[in-house]
């Protein structure tokens, strides 16, 4: 059965033509072809607006072509690499000690269910219900050595998980104590699993340490960065000096620290960073929160770069974040010559203590 209206019928229709309808439906003909309209064609119904209906949300060029924001622009817009030199004996060593002292590894465990089928239960009643009622349960750890009769290339493992050779995982496992290689017998997936976070957190920590950058030939445009956006409603908030309409929010924190920017007097403009402005780094793409520029002679550092961060502190940054944000310092502080101060900050408060 075709499932749209014919040419003949949409014709027919225009031209007044159409064959008439039964008695009983003639006095709502009407809305009988406003009905039969709507099922092939939404034009004619209602648009429904919801918090999760996508919105439009345009640049404001005002903004985004202050001096002030195209200064701070041409300072962080550089394109770069970075390079990393390090002793492989040094990594190897640190990786010994980390494993040493937060390898944990737990024992297998099972868990044995005892229960009993209810018989009185209906065909009905099944369907809602489960026809086994437990009666009580219990977890078992295994004891015993259990890698024995699973062949293992641990070496091989882990070393393809962390793109090293196996003469350098060799070292790193020869030297752990034995206390920290027994836990291998008590679940070996796990042992290998937990190497591998901690060797590649340690390989990334001493990447970082000694990172550099260097600037490439070229930068990004304003138009390779900012376009226009759409999001879900519910997420946009009306500001007046970004470089966007609106705010799209992605917590509590970023919204309040939005409204202390808006309103304050030393603020000239400010965007939220779009996910295609990034930094490289060993550990992953990096892209900053805020740029924001200051009003000159209001504060000491008038360009500023920010990552917010409720209520932080470096043990709640993950390793990995931290390493990222450990690069970003680096790379703002070489491309930019230290005319861009860039730090990770809890409230509006706390960004004007730094910029003050």
């Amino acid at each position: 059965m075709k499932k749209h209206l014919t040419p003949e019928f949409v014709k027919a229709k225009e031209e007044g033509r159409l064959a008439p309808l039964p008695e009983e439906l003639e006095p709502i003909k009407e809305h009988v072809f406003l009905l039969v309209d709507s099922v092939v064609s939404d034009a004619n119904l209602p648009k429904i607006e919801n918090e999760f209906s996508k919105k439009s949300n345009p640049l404001n060029k005002g903004n985004l072509h202050k001096r002030e924001f195209l200064a701070l622009w041409e300072h962080i817009n550089k394109k770069a690499v970075y390079a990393v030199d390090f002793d492989s004996d040094e990594l190897i060593q640190s990786a010994i000690n980390a494993l040493d002292r937060e390898l944990k590894v737990a024992s297998i465990s099972y868990k044995v269910v005892t229960g009993e089928m209810q018989s009185d239960i209906s065909a009905e009643d099944l369907k809602h219900t489960q026809a086994l009622k437990q009666t009580e349960s219990k977890t078992e750890q295994e004891q015993v050595s259990i890698y024995s009769s699973v062949r293992y290339d641990l070496i091989g493992e882990i070393a393809l998980a962390t793109k090293l050779t196996r003469k350098t995982i060799a070292k790193i496992l020869q030297a752990i104590s034995q206390k920290t290689f027994a836990n291998f017998k008590k679940n070996p997936e796990e042992f290998v699993r937990e190497c591998v976070r901690i060797i590649n957190e340690q390989k990334a920590m001493k990447v970082v340490e000694h990172l550099s950058y260097d600037k490439q030939e070229g930068s990004y445009t304003l138009e390779d960065i900012f376009v226009p956006q759409s999001y879900e409603a519910s997420r946009l908030e009306e500001v007046k000096k970004h470089v966007y309409e609106f705010l799209a929010s992605d917590s509590k924190t970023e919204t309040e620290f939005a409204k202390e920017l808006d309103s304050a007097n030393e603020v000239v403009v400010y965007a939220k960073l779009p996910s295609s402005f990034f930094i490289p780094t060993p550990v992953g793409e990096y892209n900053p929160d805020w740029a924001i520029a200051f009003d000159e002679g209001s504060v000491k550092h008038i360009f500023f770069v920010a990552e917010t961060k409720g209520g932080i502190s470096k043990i709640q940054l993950r390793k990995i974040e931290e390493m990222k944000i450990e690069c970003a310092r680096r790379f703002f502080e070489k491309i930019t010559s230290n005319r861009v101060k860039y730090d990770i900050v809890d409230s509006f408060d706390a960004l004007m203590k730094i910029v003050k």
